[in-house]
């Protein structure tokens, strides 16, 4: 809780126990009222200085000039509990709202640790550590297994694994050797890397992502607070209203009473104020919050509540997001062997390799490796390994190292990473690794069209375009966009966003670095928190906390029904606000049964709100 929160509360508290001191002790009117008027300033001094405030800049008619108004009028008339009864309802419904909206995200910059914190360059054959920003075009840098590759560049000398994910999405790490271009913001996974700068800091691509996401949460429209806007139309028309009352009559009728059609006035600037509102608003989006909270699902704030249940269009990164985001052995396929046999061969022709196909094998496999029957291991640069074992002479790699050895395959369209291997010159299978779809995502997409009506599904991937075909083919998402960077990510959804209609929103799902400049773009973010990367979390507006996609609907679900509530609370409130003014402004209501009539529709309201925070799986 911040402490501008803890603040408030403690005001709300200590305004409480003077009030009761006015309400219980014997004493004379004089203190009575100064204690009244101490704990009227104690919970509402903030809202007269705001309210004084913004009529300095222009904004009279606004809920602070209304609630001071109404409450002088309270003083006015010598009803002095209803006076701070009245701030105390609105300044418990303001706790409530800023809480709830409390929970926005931090700053993207701190938690974006794609930046990197040195360059090692290389001068007079020694490395030295420096800021990237000091290194120049033309400058080389050295980058060691692990680091991450801080410039833009071509690799002059060595080669290496390169991890790109955290830009394109890709789940196969990349193969780079001399001559190749390569990425700021990627990691090196096995070899050491010389690479010729060929960018300045400023301009590079983790610069870039940066900038985008800098960029992009200025563009995002925040929905305007309903109670702000309500106030613009229903403040001045009280007021005038008001005015009106106090002083048409008397002028008007014969033998009117002015002192009584003042009081009348007061009353009715009582009754207006919008407690039920300004309480049961923010609270029903705070239990829609709540709510979803109780089943892993982070939403920041009451706007985004709203935004998502206008959902029409649902955009979805790939790798981690409909897929696990880890390779893993999803094919064995012997041919003059059995399945067992083949793995076993393969994990011991892998047991020397760090790479990640291998590693997966290995995993696949589950058993120790028996190194005492493994003789002559060597690295085929970028086609695999050739290892004897057992005496056999046996080649595991791709349809390269197969062509090499002067092996033929047989006829195959597969989608995936396959793993060839060879015994003694001859084709003994294959193992396919590929990153696989979560289970429960096919169902995901195909309840999003059925049950929560959205409209169109995209997915968005670095990936090649065969595996995202394929993936797309397999959960019927609607289109299909691969190979793209992060700056073509944020085109394509600038795209879908013109595209989608006016008062429709577009939802982007994703969970890595590069996602960050869309999450932050899309009309409302969501990211899956379980496995997704700092800066991902921290760009979206939802967050999926178990990493289950399926929840998807489940958020979707609340915020609907979460918008019903609110809309319940409001045509209830105002209906009944609304019978109440027409009483008191011939008469019929006084001051103590508008502030009850009031009380009782926030009291109403306050339980329909609770509602909220009872939520279960859409398809429960």
């Amino acid at each position: 809780m911040s402490k501008k929160l803890k603040n408030l509360r403690l005001r709300i508290f200590l305004s409480f126990i003077v009030f009761l001191g006015a309400v219980l002790l014997p004493m004379e009117e004089p203190i009575q009222l100064v204690l009244y008027l101490a704990s009227y300033l104690i919970v509402g001094g903030d809202i007269i200085k705001k309210a004084v405030t913004n009529i300095g800049h222009g904004q009279v008619f606004d809920e602070n000039f209304l609630m001071v108004l109404a409450t002088i009028g309270a003083f006015i008339t010598q009803e002095y509990p209803e006076a701070v009864m009245v701030m105390w309802l609105y300044q418990i419904g303001e706790w409530f709202q800023q809480y709830a909206v409390g929970k926005s995200r931090q700053s993207i910059s701190d938690l974006m640790d794609i930046r990197p914190d040195y360059a090692n360059v290389e001068r007079d054959g020694k490395l030295e550590k420096v800021d990237p920003d000091d290194v120049s075009i033309g400058d080389y840098i050295v980058v060691k297994p692990g680091e991450k590759i801080p410039l833009d560049g071509i690799v002059i000398k060595g080669s290496s694994l390169v991890d790109t994910s955290a830009l394109t999405g890709e789940s196969v790490p990349r193969e780079v050797k001399k001559g190749a271009d390569i990425l700021s913001g990627c990691i090196n996974k096995t070899g050491l890397l010389t690479i010729k700068v060929t960018k300045e800091f400023d301009e590079s691509t983790v610069s870039k992502i940066l900038e985008l996401v800098e960029n992009a949460s200025s563009k995002k429209a925040k929905a305007e607070n309903f109670i702000t806007k309500f106030a613009r139309y229903y403040t001045p028309i009280v007021v005038i209203a008001a005015i009106c009352l106090a002083f048409l009559p008397p002028l008007l009728l014969e033998n009117a009473d002015v002192w009584d059609y003042i009081k009348r006035a007061c009353s009715f600037l009582v009754i207006s104020c919008p407690c039920a509102l300004v309480i049961s608003v923010p609270l029903g989006f705070f239990g829609g919050i709540g709510g979803a909270s109780k089943l892993g699902i982070l939403i920041k704030g009451s706007n985004y509540l709203e935004t998502l249940s206008k959902t029409e269009t649902v955009v979805f990164d790939k790798t981690g997001t409909l897929t696990k985001g880890s390779f893993e052995v999803t094919d064995i396929s012997p041919i003059g062997i059995d399945k067992t046999s083949l793995l076993e061969i393969a994990a011991h022709a892998e047991n020397y390799s760090d790479h990640p196909i291998a590693q997966s094998i290995k995993k696949a496999y589950g058993k120790a490796i028996d190194t005492t029957r493994i003789a002559d291991a060597s690295e085929v640069s970028g086609n695999g390994v050739c290892v004897k074992i057992d005496g056999k002479e046996v080649y595991a790699g791709n349809e390269k190292l197969m062509k090499k050895i002067k092996v033929n395959l047989p006829d195959m369209n597969i989608v995936g990473t396959v793993i060839h291997v060879a015994m003694e010159s001859r084709y003994v299978g294959y193992i396919l690794i590929a990153d696989e779809v979560k289970e429960e995502a096919k169902q995901t997409i195909n309840d999003l069209k059925e049950i929560n009506h959205v409209k169109e599904t995209v997915m968005l991937t670095g990936d090649n375009s065969t595996v995202a075909e394929s993936v797309g083919r397999n959960l019927a998402i609607d289109t299909v966009y691969s190979q793209l960077l992060p700056a073509d990510k944020v085109t394509k959804v600038e795209e879908l966003l013109h595209k989608k209609s006016s008062d429709k929103s577009l939802a982007f799902v994703g969970d890595g670095i590069n996602d960050a400049p869309v999450l932050t773009r899309a009309d409302v973010g969501i990211a899956m928190g379980g496995l997704g990367s700092d800066a991902a979390i921290e760009a979206a507006d939802v967050v999926i906390m178990d990493d289950k996609i399926s929840k998807i609907n489940t958020a979707i679900y609340i915020s609907k029904r979460t918008l019903k509530i609110v809309k319940q609370n409001i045509i209830f409130a105002l209906g009944v606000k609304g019978v109440v003014l027409i009483l008191g402004a011939i008469g019929m209501a006084n001051m103590w049964e508008a502030v009850f009539a009031d009380v009782g529709v926030s009291f109403i309201a306050i339980l329909n709100s609770m509602r909220a925070l009872r939520v279960k799986k859409f398809n429960d």
